[in-house]
């Protein structure tokens, strides 16, 4: 039996991420992924200046290796009426990343043991420790698994049928030569495009001569026919290529103020999409995956032990950080209920309403300065 302070359960941006915080913490930490890295992780692909700040990227360092496109402008428009199109100037707003390429650097930094290709299997609660698999054994476990992550259903009722999920299906590839020459996206101004009923949006982002294309909703079962309108659309528009490869891949995830997934009990802790704590107005996880972890390693770092009492430091710091779960029942997924389709058709046609509210605001957070915290 191997012996660890710690077992943190997924090796994405949240769970390396903590592991990188608790470098210098003096505890034996192990990471686990059912995955070999690099691996595709379905996502648009984007980071803001905030991110890169709190994970202290030297963005020179990481375009060696890896593809990063600044972004200055922003497409935004509701399916079928014309987009509007909002230049932020001269210093980038955003970067676009790949995620193979992100998530694989981040966990490069990690120096901690690393159990990759590694399915968690078994999770049992012995005498105040937990066992994974009958072969590792720590006093905390950290879920950091994405929206099924097996740690999660050690708490509340887990994973499944009872949340409201937003459903995203998306495609990146590398276009050819003759793609990229006709692929009228700019690689500097991602396109936005919400859904008439206000219950989702799609995405071209180009990085490069990467193209990613994807949907998102919260009524998951319209999912494949939003998608394909969508896509046809940007295809008849000249916007995308015609001949796209492969198949558009799924994922899942919950919006922070519909989730209702406890965060902490005795021994254990949920972060990033596990915690279920996606930006509501945008599904953006990324950055809320990284803060999360920078304030649950505050909380370990500072916890005379692991019981729920000491680690409830960690859910009341995510609560302060991003606001008290709450949401109406008319509240939709992207727009307020305040804001009814009616006035969306005609806020969407707003220079200063796409600039301000939808990207400066949901999908930037320019308001929110950077996490800071003693790690």
């Amino acid at each position: 039996m191997e012996h660890y302070d710690l077992i943190i359960v997924g090796g994405g941006p949240a769970g390396s991420t903590l592991a990188w915080a608790l470098r210098n913490s003096g505890k034996r930490i192990l990471l686990m992924d059912k995955a070999d890295f690099p691996r595709d992780k379905t996502c648009a692909g984007w980071v803001t200046p905030a991110v890169v700040e709190s994970l202290g990227i030297d963005l020179d360092d990481y375009r060696q290796a890896n593809t990063l496109q600044p972004i200055n402008r922003f497409r935004i428009g509701m399916m079928g009426q014309p987009a509007v199109d909002n230049d932020h100037g001269d210093e980038p707003v955003s970067y676009g990343i790949r995620r193979c390429e992100f998530d694989t650097y981040l966990l490069d930094r990690v120096t901690a043991d690393k159990a990759l290709k590694t399915p968690v299997k078994s999770i049992v609660r012995d005498e105040g420790n937990w066992i994974i698999n009958d072969t590792y054994r720590a006093p905390l476990v950290v879920g950091a698994g994405g929206h099924f992550c097996p740690v999660a259903r050690q708490l509340g009722d887990g994973p499944g049928g009872h949340e409201t999920v937003v459903a995203a299906k998306e495609v990146e590839f590398e276009m050819t030569d003759a793609q990229a020459q006709t692929c009228r996206a700019r690689g500097d101004q991602p396109e936005l495009w919400f859904c008439r009923d206000l219950k989702g949006y799609a995405w071209v982002f180009r990085k490069g001569n990467y193209l990613n294309i994807g949907l998102g909703r919260e009524d998951n079962h319209k999912l494949t026919d939003h998608l394909e309108a969508f896509v046809q659309d940007m295809k008849d528009q000249g916007r995308i290529p015609e001949d796209l490869p492969g198949r558009f891949k799924g994922h899942a995830y919950l919006l922070y103020a519909h989730a209702e997934r406890p965060l902490v009990d005795d021994g254990i802790l949920l972060i990033g999409d596990a915690a279920g704590l996606a930006y509501t107005q945008s599904g953006e996880g990324i950055r809320p995956a990284i803060e999360s972890a920078l304030l649950a390693a505050e909380t370990i770092r500072r916890a005379p032990d692991m019981h729920a009492q000491s680690l409830q430091r960690y859910g009341d710091a995510i609560a302060d950080r991003f606001g008290r779960r709450a949401l109406s029942e008319n509240e939709g997924w992207q727009l307020p209920g305040w804001v009814k389709s009616t006035v969306a058709s005609g806020l969407m046609r707003s220079h200063w309403f796409t600039r301000k509210v939808v990207t400066e605001k949901w999908f930037l957070h320019q308001d929110m300065p950077a996490l800071k915290v003693a790690v």
